[in-house]
């Protein structure tokens, strides 16, 4: 076709022209034709076909709509929209977008044990304590005739002498041992709050216009 656009036969294909081709060649496929300078079959719903000098195989998808063997690439044929998945599915006509979400949980972990022990220790203890003594005191009374019977029992010039015991008291110390308290170990639990940074990945769709399509 003479219109068709120009590229060279044994370069490689760039993507603005491989962009015009598509172009072109969609457009021609929705009509059918036939051109002595290239190898085609006219477009009829089924079969597959060969675009000349571009080297590119188109095969029709069974929609109406035709996918480029060489790239996966969907293009339309004016009935409906075939997308085209990167890693290599012809989709359908809507993107799924898909993202990450951070799902944070707890994990009980040991942080360490703790244990009773019994030892026998020695503390000081001071006490006072009251403690009496007795001591002597000398009473003098006059004689009457209450004690005067008992003043002229005696010889009337004697030695004579008179003892008395004398007391006191002093600290006794006695030890006993007596139970004070019971001990045991216990758990409580406290809830703190712990903050979790973490990156997510998300898909973001945006719309892409190639303005040599529209032509």
């Amino acid at each position: 076709m003479k219109d068709a656009p120009r590229v060279d036969p044994d370069g490689d294909i760039t993507p603005e022209e491989e962009d015009r081709l598509y172009s072109y060649y969609a457009r021609s496929w929705s009509g059918g034709y036939t051109d002595t300078d290239t190898t085609t079959s006219a477009y009829s719903g089924t079969g597959t076909g060969t675009v000349g000098s571009a080297g590119r195989s188109d095969r029709e998808t069974g929609t109406g709509d035709t996918v480029d063997d060489n790239t996966g690439r969907g293009y339309t044929s004016g009935r409906e929209t075939v997308g085209r998945d990167t890693s290599g599915p012809t989709t359908d006509d809507a993107m799924t977008r898909s993202e990450e979400q951070l799902r944070v949980g707890t994990q009980k972990r040991e942080t360490g044990r703790a244990r009773l022990r019994k030892y026998v220790g020695i503390e000081n203890v001071t006490q006072t304590v009251p403690v009496s003594r007795e001591e002597v005191r000398i009473e003098r009374e006059p004689i009457t005739d209450a004690n005067r019977g008992a003043a002229m029992s005696g010889p009337d010039i004697s030695e004579e002498e008179h003892e008395i015991v004398l007391h006191e008291e002093g600290p006794v110390v006695e030890k006993e041992t007596v139970p004070v308290e019971r001990v045991r170990l216990d758990k409580e639990t406290v809830t703190d709050e712990a903050t979790v940074s973490e990156e997510v990945r998300k898909e973001q769709i945006d719309t892409d216009t190639d303005p040599d399509r529209r032509r």
